[in-house]
């Protein structure tokens, strides 16, 4: 493949705002060029220096455009789709009336498919190029799911739930089918391309301390693979858990007395954890998907990001589809900074676009590969239209630095904005051609 070259403005960020400060934690190119060639980033730069070195007709124009490197999604449920902005329910009253009626439908390999490619066409409409999502207990869901990342080269982390008791009979596994069928889609998908293993118990209360130790020796016979589950989300499920776990110190030591935190570790929600759970992980490297939406719209809490940033524990956003109404980051984004700004603490939008850049990329341990535009990084990117209609034009244009664009971007923006999603350079997405150019 010759070299591609993308005439935009051009954003990423090289650090967390948080650590490093804001100005010395992105690079912005307002006539920028981004270059790429076999699905990776060349370099990036000044248009005006590095436009000689590459053929003219290798040249897109987005000129008036935003190059960001493409979003990333720490938590969200792909068989949730067609439940998502179900009415009125709190966390463990919304599982029994709309998650495991819908989830059991999944064992229909047809049915799977057909969720899975528009779930995934969602993802790229919105500008999302990797996601670390829940399937269902059946086989048939994760297999679904991989097949369509994979027919899309996608860079997708998923993982068979587990669940063996206080949920359905037709959605209960056993510890021994657990594990065997995680161990054949491990066999059959970790590191298969762009694809990776997720070991996947829905949360503590539904997975015995036999299935949960079970899950500990998959996470030790595979290095590399991840664990992803709930925590401290509602405070009717922390209770929840201290009747079902006696001998647990708190919630957190449900997983962590079978070997289950760790780097490759995340964990969603976190709202109500006690200081010993922020510390053990912050000791042990764990990761945090805060899905601000999701809680607001169960009622479940609001996330103290200024916590997991003095305990210097690593956050990316999620939307948790569907008790998250929303499959755009950029809402989500928006969310978060109404969290924050309840819990009287200040929410930049660098720290926003961070968090679902290269924050994200941090979160799920795939910043070597994509989260920003350093060379020999995949070339995942979008282009962000600013001016998809004539009031976000006419916002816009009274906008006076790029910090106020972002933000009027995060607070007004959604899919609309998403002009082009591209994946290892590839397009992926393009907007309707009778929307606004």
């Amino acid at each position: 493949m010759s070299k591609q070259a993308y005439h935009a403005s051009i954003l990423h960020f090289l650090d967390d705002p948080d650590k490093v400060g804001q100005c010395q934690s992105y690079e912005y190119f307002e006539d920028g060029l981004l270059v790429i060639e076999d699905g990776k980033i060349v370099t990036v730069g000044e248009a005006s220096k590095l436009v000689t070195q590459i053929q003219p007709d290798q040249i897109f124009d987005y000129r008036g455009q935003l190059l960001l490197p493409g979003l990333i999604d720490t938590h969200t449920h792909y068989p949730q789709t067609e439940m998502i902005a179900s009415y009125g329910e709190q966390l463990l009253t919304w599982l029994e009336t709309y998650t495991f009626p819908t989830e059991a439908k999944f064992g229909d390999e047809d049915y799977a498919s057909t969720i899975a490619e528009l779930f995934l066409d969602e993802l790229l409409k919105n500008g999302t190029t990797t996601a670390l999502a829940f399937p269902t207990v059946h086989v048939q869901s994760v297999d679904a799911f991989f097949e369509a990342a994979e027919r899309r080269n996608l860079r997708m982390i998923s993982g068979k739930v587990l669940m063996d008791r206080n949920a359905p009979e037709n959605l209960r596994d056993t510890v021994e089918t657990a594990y065997s069928d995680s161990k054949e889609l491990i066999e059959r998908w970790h590191n298969h391309g762009r694809l990776q293993y997720a070991v996947t118990p829905r949360f503590a209360p539904t997975s015995s301390e036999a299935q949960l130790e079970a899950a500990g020796v998959l996470l030790k016979e595979t290095p590399g693979i991840y664990f992803h589950t709930h925590l401290a989300e509602n405070l009717r499920e922390i209770a929840w858990v201290k009747d079902l776990f006696p001998n647990s110190k708190n919630y957190l030591d449900c997983y962590d007395q079978f070997g289950l935190l760790g780097k490759q570790s995340i964990f969603a929600h976190c709202i109500h954890l006690e200081d010993s759970e922020w510390a053990r992980l912050r000791e042990t490297g764990s990761k945090i998907a805060h899905c601000p939406t999701s809680n607001l719209f169960l009622g479940s809490g609001l996330f103290q990001i200024n916590r997991a940033v003095s305990e210097n524990i690593d956050i990316g956003l999620g939307t948790d589809v569907g008790a998250g109404n929303t499959f755009s980051l950029l809402k989500v984004m928006a969310d978060a900074y109404k969290v924050q700004q309840l819990n009287q603490n200040l929410f930049s939008s660098f720290k926003a676009l961070y968090l679902a850049t290269l924050g994200g990329a941090r979160c799920l341990n795939l910043d070597k590969s994509i989260g920003n535009f350093l060379p020999g990084k995949e070339a995942d990117f979008i282009v962000i239209d600013k001016e998809p209609d004539d009031f976000l034009a006419f916002r816009m244009q009274r906008c006076g630095s790029l910090l106020e664009e972002i933000f009027t971007l995060i607070m007004l923006g959604d899919d609309r904005c998403i002009r082009a999603t591209y994946i290892c350079g590839e397009v992926a997405h393009l907007r309707n051609e009778h929307q606004r150019a």
